[in-house]
């Protein structure tokens, strides 16, 4: 394969903000004078640990130790050879790339081509919701309330009844059979491949980027046999796990309001984004679980209570067990879970059908917290004005009371579950107590915490880090100084800093960090501090990775620029009192009219010097 020439990959990093790239998956907000952060998308946490620094096109988490630049984030988020990942961001800026050999663009593969593939297919599906054909999805739109306009934004299709008819398409542009089966589009039969969508409404659904990855598609004949929805099959890039429909559109108002709405279809997305409700998503063809919790969190930015999570559900025997799943996995999110049920039992598509936009808007305003609504479905079940429902009512609420996180809403619940079951309110509270003494127990006998479990036979026991650094003003220095250099060292006189970066440093680690910032031979060239970091030999390459990244204390750019200087200088200041020191030393054991001596007293007055000059710019 011809390989993309140097200059090109500098250039279209050079003009990517990976600030855009990361956002686009991660809630992201400021963590301090050019540093931004969010929850990590390598691993799951509560608290945002994950770091990204625009101006020098790199991230890292301080939890995992995931880091790179932009490159390297899209190969990891979405599996692509280092070639693609170059390739989709120079398409993205409309760059055209070069290559060694001088040909064309080669040929892509893999992910890539379903990707495309995917895309091809959902422009097909579109054209073809105006052809004759196609009467019967346009009915069954304007029938819920979806106009041509409706339909275009969300991108819906019509998948006609013929056999080959994307196959055919598809194949005209270059795809393989082998490429459509791969993707989801085509289905192997007996005789062959054939169209696995055929005589329905499509919809297609999008990765977080908006990038089209696979279809939900609903029935229309009744002469059809399949199932009423049916969705791409698990492939290489569609994972109805960690798929949410509708998520591309309402990325932005979910990190901004820091809430969202899950409902349960793909109409149901759409009425509520056209109502105005334009926070709301949908699992596609799974229940909501725990991955899906995961890809939110993310997007939310929910490391706090501050947000909400609002459920909607049927109130059938399929919602309240589609509820009660989701109360299952409800502390997951940091945010407050809502649920919210049309008291007519409609169901956002139909509420907004028969009541008007308002009414949806309206049915936010409606929501209880989850741990009401799952107390309420779970007395249900029981005969309260039998002693034995009463009990077992107790027994089977009092879990849920007692795992209120807010402590001040507590006490109200546990009155409010005594009225409800008739019981005092001692008994009641002793029940809850004793409910949440079970489940600490349930994490105490016999287990370390997860933090203090010793670590793998082969897990890098050197492994230094800003927070492992000793505590002392010499050490201080040399880290906020090298932090400085990396981040701003590009935008500070590079003989300040080269003087700086010509004097070892106390620390082992800190010093190896030096020596690779010392070995690189041109800050101005984009990429040149992470290419330092990477290049810091182990096992100090993750401090000079968390110097990078870190949030250099500064209000300002401006602030972080003079910042660096005085730094650069305090360590040369440094280094002339530790010289100073020694000749003062020295003179103490030579003959005051000796050569040497005389020598010596030259020299202390040109560090003198020295150090006046350098102390004018601390």
């Amino acid at each position: 394969m011809a390989r993309i020439a140097q200059a090109d990959v500098d250039e279209v990093k050079a003009r990517t903000n990976i600030a855009d790239i990361v956002g686009e998956r991660v809630a992201l907000k400021s963590a301090g004078v050019g540093s931004l952060k969010g929850l990590c998308p390598f691993h799951d946490e509560r608290s945002p640990s994950f770091h990204v620094r625009p101006q020098v096109g790199y991230y890292h988490c301080f939890g995992c130790g995931e880091s790179g630049d932009v490159y390297s984030f899209l190969r990891a988020m979405d599996h692509l050879s280092f070639t693609e990942a170059v390739e989709r961001l120079a398409a993205r800026i409309g760059y055209t790339l070069h290559y060694e050999d001088g040909g064309a663009a080669p040929e892509m593969s893999g992910r890539t081509r379903l990707y495309q593939a995917n895309t091809a297919a959902a422009e097909w599906f579109r054209a073809q919701l105006s052809s004759p054909e196609a009467d019967a999805a346009r009915r069954f739109l304007g029938e819920r309330g979806f106009d041509a306009g409706a339909a275009a934004h969300f991108g819906v299709g019509y998948a006609p009844k013929g056999w080959n008819g994307v196959r055919d398409a598809l194949k005209a542009q270059g795809f393989t059979d082998e490429e459509l089966v791969a993707a989801g589009l085509l289905s192997q039969g007996q005789r062959g491949v054939y169209d696995r969508f055929r005589g329905r409404v499509v919809w297609p659904i999008r990765d977080v980027t908006g990038q089209p990855i696979g279809f939900g598609a609903r029935r229309l004949y009744d002469d059809d046999q399949g199932p009423k929805y049916l969705n791409t099959p698990e492939t290489a890039i569609y994972k109805k796990a960690q798929v949410l429909y509708g998520l591309d559109l309402a990325k932005k108002d979910i990190s901004r309001s820091h809430r969202v709405v899950v409902v349960e279809g793909y109409t149901d997305v759409m009425a509520c984004h056209l109502a105005g409700v334009t926070t709301a998503i949908a699992s596609c063809g799974t229940a909501f679980g725990s991955e899906h919790i995961t890809v939110l969190r993310r997007v939310m930015g929910d490391d706090t209570a501050a947000g909400e999570v609002v459920f909607t559900f049927d109130p059938d025997a399929a919602g309240q067990k589609a509820a009660l799943r989701a109360f299952g996995d409800e502390k997951r999110f940091a945010a407050q879970t809502y649920v919210a049920v049309a008291p007519d039992g409609l169901d956002p598509c139909d509420l907004r059908l028969h009541k008007g936009d308002a009414a949806v808007r309206a049915l936010m305003d409606t929501k209880a917290p989850m741990f009401e609504f799952v107390m309420d479905q779970r007395l249900s079940g029981f005969d309260l004005a039998t002693v034995e429902g009463r009990v077992g009512a107790l027994r089977a609420t009092a879990p849920i009371v007692s795992d209120i996180r807010d402590p001040a809403l507590r006490p109200g619940y546990t009155r409010v579950l005594a009225r409800k079951l008739g019981i005092d309110l001692s008994e009641v509270r002793g029940a809850i107590e004793r409910a949440a003494r079970a489940a600490r127990s349930t994490d105490a006998p016999g287990r370390t915490p997860a933090a203090a479990q010793p670590a793998a036979e082969d897990a890098p026991l050197t492994r230094v880090t800003i927070a492992s650094l000793p505590r002392t003003a010499d050490v201080s220095i040399e880290r906020d100084a090298l932090m400085g250099i990396l981040q701003y060292g590009h935008v500070v006189d590079a003989a300040e800093i080269d003087a700086a970066l010509a004097l070892p440093m106390h620390h082992p680690a800190l010093d190896a960090v030096r020596q690779s910032i010392a070995a690189q031979p041109d800050r101005a060239r984009v990429g040149w501090a992470s290419t330092a970091a990477e290049s810091t030999r182990e096992p100090y390459r993750s401090l000079a990775v968390e110097l990078l990244t870190a949030s250099f204390p500064a209000l300002s750019e401006a602030e972080a620029v003079d910042s660096t200087r005085s730094l650069a200088r305090r360590l040369r200041v440094r280094a002339v009192d530790r010289e100073k020191t020694e000749l003062l030393g020295a003179i103490q054991r030579l003959p005051a009219e000796s050569e040497e001596g005389r020598a010596v007293r030259v020299k202390l007055r040109d560090l003198d010097a020295e150090r006046r000059l350098l102390s004018e710019g601390l």
